[in-house]
């Protein structure tokens, strides 16, 4: 019944059909005809590519795309333009944006050759693609790619068109452009190349991350091959020609450098102060690449090792000097499958590593070391806090609470100072989050970021607050700080002292006077160690991204273990020359004071005066 239904009124549904094609027909000539003008002019707001140099003047990343001043295809050499209508649209300059005839042989020889050598899209096609329609995969945007592709055609000369696809066109390490693509992988314009590197720019816009010659030479040459092989059937060369030209190999300017958590941190200061512009932008910055090796290298053999810290554990690092200059960031495991900066965006809880703030609190009110504190259960509006190893002490010295790391000292603390006093603290050393001053303060239960709390130790360090952690030497390196108290600076040092000596963070005990303090959250969801030693402050965070808990990592295992085997490390030289004291130290016991070869030109290891720097020439 259908089917005699269709067969009555078939004339009547193919003029339907008709009409609303020859409808679409219609309107796609009064679009390409007569619509608004599609401009193929440079974005006014492009910026420079940024390359980041290390503290020793040596490039480590390259963040944002990399462009050059458009090139003319006019006034490029005859050969080079040949190499990509070759390989991309031999009729270009005969379609009217669309080749049906180029995309039936481009098909014919893939399937013949078994490779992609062809492509069927004509070049204006992949500007309309590049500039005005997008990457996505359907119907309806071949549509409009072929639509936008006969306006551009009806608006530009052939020249226009291929001059824009050339400037627009992608070739791999974030270089876009002809003109970048010369410079990057031959040093050299355009106007400049030979033959053998336009047919490898020309083979490299089909596949540019699978064909970047500076990752993939050897792809990037078979592909050149092909080109020259095309530039042969379409007679712009002859086939003993093609066979003669030597494959090229490029030197790229700039290695592909990705710079890892450290690059993505401080790009976006340095890019601040740039201004629209071709080319690159070079800024010097802190990162010393030797110790961020290392502190790489550190962290990956420690998550190798770390058996109860499961397969998605991850490890945040911050190194800095007493001044705030980052030397080394690890923001997790691996960047390459999360970019996801633990160290700079991660707020999580302190736990006792913010007892620093409690303690400063205290002696700003009068107390000192040696002022006893009551190691005894306590309830805070209905809240009974406890240690960690359910025992308690009594009374005892605060050096010994916070060595310690006893949670109800803390509380205790806190409560006879003031949590708006503890508050003050922590915001005077460079903490910037909003803290709440709930009883469970004193436990590190408001979140912080490690490069902050990275940042408050490196006060203590310096002597003076806050210090600010920066990824670029300033123009003005001056800080406007206020000089820490010499008595509570004292106390606070001592107190970090007896933490590595003997307190929580024995793991971290170097045979340099080493400062610092662990930190766990409850359920061990955190683990810190936060601290330093000489110039060097160094903090590390380990934890999961979902704050499930961990087995038993505490700050004092993991965590420091990690700032012991990464400062062991960045201080080599200044641990030699304390063990060479040590024994001479040792030696001098042996010989009688007339004969002794030697003369005490400074302070030896055990004296306080290393102990507590930097107060000049001072005894006790």
């Amino acid at each position: 019944m259908q089917r005699n239904f269709l067969m009555r009124h078939a004339r009547e549904v193919i003029g339907i059909v008709a009409l609303v094609a020859l409808a679409g027909v219609l309107a796609i000539s009064t679009w390409v005809q007569f619509g608004p003008r599609l401009s193929l002019e440079e974005q006014p707001d492009i910026r420079p590519s940024l390359i980041l140099l290390d503290a020793q003047g040596e490039p480590f990343a390259r963040r944002g795309a990399y462009r050059e001043a458009p090139v003319d295809a006019a006034q490029l050499p005859p050969l080079v333009v040949a190499a990509f209508l070759a390989i991309e649209d031999r009729r270009f300059n005969e379609h009217g944006g669309l080749d049906l005839r180029g995309i039936v042989r481009a098909a014919a020889a893939n399937f013949l050759t078994g490779e992609a050598a062809q492509g069927g899209s004509t070049i204006t096609q992949q500007l309309a693609k590049i500039a005005f329609v997008g990457n996505d995969r359907s119907f309806g945007r071949k549509l409009r790619e072929a639509i936008v592709a006969l306006r551009l055609e009806h608006q530009y000369t052939k020249t226009q068109i291929l001059s824009a696809y050339l400037n627009r066109a992608y070739f791999g390490d974030g270089t876009y452009g002809l003109g970048a693509a010369a410079m990057h992988y031959f040093g050299r314009a355009p106007q400049d190349l030979d033959l053998a590197q336009a047919a490898m720019l020309a083979g490299v816009v089909n596949a540019p991350s699978r064909l970047a010659p500076s990752r993939h030479l050897a792809d990037a040459q078979a592909r050149a091959e092909l080109v020259l092989a095309a530039m042969a059937e379409t007679g712009q060369l002859t086939r003993q020609e093609a066979d003669r030209v030597v494959a090229a190999k490029p030197r790229p300017t700039l290695p592909f450098l990705s710079g890892g958590y450290f690059a993505d941190w401080v790009a976006p200061q340095a890019l601040a102060g740039a201004t629209t512009g071709y080319g690159h932008m070079v800024v010097k910055t802190t990162l010393d690449s030797s110790l961020q090796r290392s502190a790489e290298a550190v962290v990956s053999k420690a998550i190798g090792q770390a058996r109860n810290l499961g397969k998605d554990g991850q490890v945040a690092l911050v190194a800095m000097r007493t001044d705030g200059s980052v030397v080394a960031m690890v923001g997790g495991r691996d960047y390459r499958t999360s970019q996801f900066n633990r160290a700079v965006q991660a707020e999580r809880q302190p736990g006792s590593a913010f007892k620093l703030f409690v303690y400063l609190a205290a002696l700003r009110n009068g107390a000192d070391s040696e002022t006893l504190v009551n190691d005894r259960p306590l309830t805070v509006a209905g809240w009974t806090p406890k240690n960690y190893s359910n025992r308690y002490a009594g009374p005892i010295p605060l050096t010994r609470a916070f060595a310690q790391s006893s949670n109800v000292a803390a509380v205790r603390l806190a409560e006879q100072v003031g949590r708006e006093e503890v508050i003050q603290a922590a915001h005077d050393l460079g903490l910037r989050a909003n803290i709440k001053p709930l009883p469970s303060i004193a436990l590190g239960t408001s979140p912080t970021t490690l490069l902050e709390l990275t940042g408050a130790y490196a006060s203590v360090a310096a002597g003076s607050y806050p210090v600010r952690p920066i990824g670029m030497p300033a123009d003005d390196a001056f800080q406007a700080r206020t000089a820490m108290g010499y008595e509570e600076r004292a106390a606070l040092l001592g107190m970090l002292n007896a933490v590595v000596e003997g307190g929580t963070g024995t793991a971290a005990r170097l045979p340099l006077p080493a400062f610092g303090k662990t930190g766990t959250t409850q359920d061990h969801r955190d683990a810190w160690f936060v601290g330093f030693s000489e110039d060097l402050v160094v903090g590390v965070w380990v934890g999961n991204d979902n704050e499930a808990p961990m087995k038993t990592v505490t700050g004092g295992g993991i965590p420091a273990k990690i700032w012991h085997d990464f400062m062991e490390v960045a201080l080599s030289d200044q641990i030699a020359a304390a063990e060479a004291r040590k024994a001479q130290a040792e030696l001098r016991d042996t010989w009688p004071e007339e004969a002794a070869p030697w003369q005490d030109t400074e302070p030896e290891w055990w004296d306080l005066r290393r102990v507590l720097p930097p107060w000049g020439s001072w005894s006790l």
